[in-house]
Order: structure tokens, then C-alpha cells, then sequence
């Protein structure tokens, strides 16, 4: 599976494509690097996403799932860029349970670039983060997006 690594602000990421989708995004130094057109795309908006000058990725994704966490995930990538949903209203979105959202949240394979950093607890408490760093994470790409906690 072609993989492509690069410096963010928030870690080191790697990207991953298969059949000419992004399937995954993981922090770390993948241990092939393959420049395809793909992945230089996805790194190329990634760099613009860091540098605040892209609001939307425009990338062809294929994140291993549920048919219901595929649905969730669409949902999330709906969410503006700087603005947020809690957990309650993308669950009331899907119609299922917030816990059920969180969960899914939780399991992103493409996080970021699906962004479920957008999403918080009620009363905009943050709620949980998988990515690398945590919390620390979470708030570090909310603050780049403007959204002030």
C-alpha cells in the first residue's frame, strides 16, 4: 500500500492509498515512501490545511468501515471549517445515539482530513480525541482553524 510521510505541526503523519483512495492517516514515519500522484496531492493539501490557506479537502476517500461509521464520517466532513457540532447534533444528523457517534469518532482512520476534531461534548466540553497527542491535539487544530476554546 503506497504510503507518504511528512512534517505537520501537529507530528509527524503519514498518509496511506489503496486503489487510488486515501484510506488512512496515522501519525508517525511510514516505513515505505511512494510519491503517486495521490499522496502528493493529499500532501499538498495538507501543507495548505496547516498553513490556514485551505478550508476543504477535495480528496477521494475510502475509510474502512460500517456502512453506518461511513455515514458519520460523511456527516463530519460536512462540518466548516472552524465551526463545530457536539456529538448530540451529528448523532440527531445520523439518527442514533451520541455515544454511538463518539465511538465512531474515536475510530476514525482518516482523521483531520475527516474531521472529527469539529466535533465536541456538550456545553462544548472537548470530549475525546484518538489522534497522537491526545486532547492537546485537538485543541492545537481547533486553535488553527480560528475556533478559540
Amino acid at each position: 500500500m503506497p504510503q507518504l510521510s511528512m512534517h505537520s505541526p501537529v507530528g509527524d503523519i503519514t498518509v496511506s492509498e489503496d486503489e487510488g483512495k486515501i484510506v488512512s492517516l496515522d501519525w508517525g514515519w511510514g516505513m515505505t515512501q511512494e510519491k503517486t500522484p495521490l499522496l502528493l496531492k493529499a500532501k499538498g493539501q495538507l501543507e495548505a490545511y496547516f498553513d490556514g490557506a485551505l478550508k476543504k479537502f477535495t480528496l477521494p476517500l475510502r475509510p474502512p468501515g460500517t456502512l453506518f461509521s461511513r455515514h458519520v464520517w460523511a456527516e463530519m466532513r460536512r462540518i466548516p471549517y472552524g465551526k463545530i457540532l457536539t456529538y448530540g447534533e451529528l448523532a440527531f444528523l445520523v439518527e442514533n445515539h451520541p455515544r454511538a457517534v463518539g465511538q465512531v469518532c474515536a475510530s476514525n482512520p482518516i482523521p483531520i482530513i475527516i474531521p472529527c476534531h469539529r466535533v465536541l461534548g456538550a456545553k462544548e466540553t472537548l470530549g475525546g480525541y484518538s489522534g497522537e497527542g491526545g486532547l492537546a491535539t485537538k485543541c492545537d487544530l481547533l486553535r488553527l482553524e480560528g475556533f478559540l476554546l
